[in-house]
């Protein structure tokens, strides 16, 4: 590779490690990372609703992919500048090939070439092959409701539903309204459309 095209990269794998830092500056001063003060800004969080903390939680979690993302891209970028000032920019790490100088155009931190590349990425596991072995006994659970099963009787999710609503009943409270064979939750449903057009002017 000669000499300009060198300088070339160089000056572009420098200025991806800037972005790469300034991002990473950026995202702690939004605190983005390194902040706890969303986390423990009480003493307690008994009093919080369960989605106030998951969000809490998710946009931690989602604060420290960022920062990691950036972090291994500062690392392929010092590796490609390290290799720039050994003399073996350029070259595949697995075969020893030259890489593609359009596929470092692209992307100027690219240790191997596209076929090695393709090789490494048929090792990683597929997503839906990668799935925890939990989901084998629970997936079967999912997707019986009703109407699955006609012949068989079984405690499918609409007995859960009912099982578990039986423990929020009150006494003295009328959660269901029955009148003449119909069903209602609030007394306002019975209210036919009808009804609700002769009233109005």
């Amino acid at each position: 590779m000669d000499n300009n095209l060198l300088r070339k990269f160089k000056n572009k794998l420098e200025l991806e490690r800037d972005k790469a830092y300034n991002l990473l500056n950026q995202m702690e001063k939004n605190e983005t990372i390194k902040s706890n003060s969303e986390m423990f800004g009480e003493l307690s969080s008994y009093d919080n609703h369960p989605a106030d903390n998951a969000s809490s939680v998710y946009d931690k979690e989602r604060g420290l992919a960022f920062e990691k993302n950036e972090i291994i891209l500062l690392e392929k970028v010092d590796r490609a500048l390290k290799s720039i000032d050994e003399g073996t920019y350029g070259i595949c790490k697995m075969c020893g090939r030259k890489i593609d100088v359009e596929r470092l155009k692209c992307m100027p931190y690219a240790e191997y070439c596209v076929e090695c590349q393709k090789h490494i990425d048929d090792f990683k596991p597929e997503e839906r092959k990668n799935r925890p072995p939990e989901e084998d006994v629970i997936g079967d659970t999912f997707n019986k409701g009703y109407g699955v099963y006609k012949n068989q009787v079984e405690f499918d999710i609409e007995d859960g539903y009912q099982s578990v609503g039986k423990f929020n009943r009150r006494k003295n409270i009328v959660e269901e309204y029955v009148d003449e064979g119909e069903e209602y939750v609030e007394p306002i449903e019975k209210i036919s459309n009808s009804q609700y057009k002769n009233q109005l002017p």
